[in-house]
């Protein structure tokens, strides 16, 4: 891979991986010996979190389709082989996130997949890409679910800095680019579209009651999870990274 040519998008828009895709992949230990590393290297390049997740679904019987998927990987790699996270005293300490889910996004099991990043005072500190338990019968459920998750992660830090003695007790704000589900998380009405979320809905709106966390709607142009949602193209990449300061 040395001298490859390096690439700006991990992996290409239009492709979609299945279970039983090409030919056989003749060294799947050297196929999960890499995908291991890679797994590690996401710690810091939260911007890899969306490609190495998909390749990381083929570790037990990898075809060469996914080997190539991996090398692409380290292609984009090479293009910046030293990026990883910058931090700095941007004189705020709130806690803030952005969350979206990519609905049926998986088309093995069309399960859909959350993805959230947290932020302390504009600084990167948490970040999952999961999918979820269950198949999401609408956008708004499965945008819902993301919610939830994201909102224990917030009580979670704020737990963690209150006992560092960190930060003052600000209300946390939550980035949502679904207007579906912002208008379930302030709806008192449950009804039979809701009934399957039902405990999600009782969590988050306690927390919003209480004032813990509020609401707020972003544009999907500046849905800063997107990178680790949905595999996009060069520029829409440098953007959502230079936002992520990576």
């Amino acid at each position: 891979m040395t001298d490859c040519r390096p690439i700006d998008s991990p992996m290409d828009p239009n492709q979609k991986l299945m279970t039983s895709q090409g030919e056989p992949f003749t060294d799947p230990e050297r196929y999960r010996r890499l995908v291991g590393k890679l797994i590690y290297l996401t710690i810091t390049r939260p911007d890899l979190s969306f490609a190495v997740g998909i390749v990381s679904q083929f570790m037990q019987a990898p075809h060469i389709n996914h080997w190539n998927v991996v090398l692409r990987i380290l292609r984009y790699i090479k293009k910046a082989p030293r990026q990883g996270l910058l931090y700095e005293d941007k004189g705020d300490n709130r806690i803030s996130g952005y969350y979206d889910a990519n609905w049926e996004g998986c088309p093995i099991d069309r399960r859909s997949t959350t993805r959230y990043c947290v932020f302390l005072g504009g600084n990167l500190i948490s970040w999952k890409s999961k999918k979820q338990n269950v198949v999401a019968r609408s956008s708004a459920k499965a945008e819902y679910r993301a919610m939830a998750l994201i909102t224990c992660e917030f009580i979670w830090i704020k737990q963690l800095i209150q006992e560092l003695r960190f930060c003052k007790d600000h209300p946390m704000k939550l980035y949502c680019d679904n207007q579906a589900a912002l208008h379930i998380a302030f709806n008192p009405v449950f009804h039979e579209r809701t009934k399957h979320i039902e405990v999600d809905c009782h969590f988050v709106r306690e927390k919003l009651l209480t004032k813990e966390i509020i609401t707020e709607f972003v544009n999907s142009s500046e849905q800063l999870a997107d990178v680790m949602t949905k595999s996009l193209r060069g520029p829409r990449i440098q953007f959502l990274c230079s936002k992520l300061s990576v």
